[in-house]
């Protein structure tokens, strides 16, 4: 029954979804496209931004060009860079200080998608300074301020995507906020300002943008748009991503990532993710896991314990892949997952999860269940007992037995 119920829930909401403004971002695309934000932003009659970001890439430096073209064109910005690795309710409250301190009018989210997370929310608690910040939210009807985002990586689309992940910081619990309300308005997707990345930093992203693609295309909830963005981002990775990878310089493969990303950050907030995510992020919260090494290695794991449920969609990503040689889906399905598991080895990602404590394993899948069931419309429905046995086929000593 729980499972009928999941299923009707999901239906629902994909019928509901229909409703919904699903406008995209304004795009500026190309090397150099970050520098036209200020004019743009200019034109909207707007004198004060926060801009959101962290202290990684303050000390790189990366803000400066955008800091500067602001500066000159009149607009006075005012930055808050404390974004955890997992955005905090703590992140957010305090960047809202500022923004009001400063009498702001809107956010620039700049960064990974852990400021884009962090600025979503700080948006979200301008127009509504009391309300939690967690679950589905689709009858908001206060404007948040406009929010810009500069992705700094290729991989989260939380450019495009109408959620945010927020983790609270007492709990070590995450939290998936989702309105079309924290969705940017424009964005700037800037080959240039993810060349610095380091190679592991590119491998994991990048493969945080292939599980969005794959998690939307096999679950129940897709449109044809979805389906075309989770196809195409599918293809750009297998790709794109080793090129990235081997050639951080190689601007197509950055630029080409970014495309990717966008596309698969397009599938999964029409079509949502699945088992993957909800894991993973149970994993940043307890253990500050990046999200994108999480997904990496989980990913496969649960494409394997979907079996023949996910066998047929999988068949038509290894072909979008360009991949050849096998012939019925069951094989295909296979062979698409040996291939994520190739490409995890070749960008020395690890093949099981090493630091999860075995104690945890009931929390973890009490919290993952919590966040999918019955949201996500998942290949297979699993309960507590069957989530915890996953889990636990992940970790390195079950493999090795």
């Amino acid at each position: 029954m729980y499972k009928l119920y999941c299923r009707l829930y999901q239906r629902i909401m994909k019928l509901a979804s229909y409703v919904l403004d699903w406008s995209e971002p304004t795009l500026l695309k190309g090397p150099g496209s970050v520098l036209e934000l200020p004019a743009l932003i200019k034109s909207l009659g707007i004198k004060r931004v926060l801009l959101v970001t962290d202290a990684g890439l303050m000390k790189l430096g990366l803000p400066e060009p955008l800091l500067r073209a602001l500066e000159d064109a009149g607009i006075a910005c005012t930055v808050y860079k404390d974004t955890n690795a997992n955005p905090t309710l703590t992140n957010i409250a305090d960047a809202r200080k500022i923004y009001a301190g400063a009498d702001c009018e809107a956010v620039i989210a700049f960064g990974g998608g852990s400021p884009m997370d962090c600025a979503k929310g700080v948006c979200m608690r301008v127009a509504y300074p009391k309300m939690k910040l967690k679950g589905l939210r689709i009858t908001l009807m206060r404007k948040p301020p406009l929010l810009f985002a500069v992705p700094t990586t290729a991989g989260t689309g939380s450019e495009v995507t109408i959620a945010a992940v927020l983790t609270n910081a007492d709990t070590h619990e995450k939290n998936a906020l989702m309105t079309p309300k924290v969705r940017p308005k424009y964005a700037a997707l800037d080959p240039a300002l993810t060349v610095g990345l380091p190679p592991h930093i590119t491998s994991t992203t990048g493969m945080d943008a292939l599980t969005h693609a794959v998690e939307a295309y096999i679950g129940g909830s897709n449109t044809k748009l979805s389906a075309k963005k989770a196809l195409n981002a599918t293809k750009l990775v297998f790709q794109y991503l080793k090129r990235a990878y081997q050639n951080g310089g190689d601007m197509e493969a950055r630029e080409q990532m970014l495309l990717a990303s966008y596309d698969g950050g397009m599938a999964f907030t029409r079509a949502y993710v699945g088992y993957v995510h909800a894991i993973a992020h149970c994993l940043g919260g307890l253990y500050n896991m990046p999200h994108g090494l999480a997904n990496a290695i989980i990913l496969p794991h649960v494409l394997d314990f979907f079996g023949e449920a996910a066998h047929a969609r999988l068949a038509d990503l290894y072909d979008v892949a360009g991949f050849s040689g096998a012939d019925t889906p069951a094989d295909k399905a296979n062979a698409f997952i040996r291939a994520i598991r190739d490409m995890n080895a070749y960008m020395k990602i690890p093949a099981t999860l090493d630091n999860v404590k075995e104690e945890d394993i009931p929390i973890i899948a009490q919290r993952a269940l919590k966040e999918a069931n019955p949201l996500y419309p998942v290949p297979v429905i699993i309960g507590q007992k069957q989530c915890e046995a996953l889990i636990k086929s992940m970790m390195k000593a079950a493999v090795a037995a």
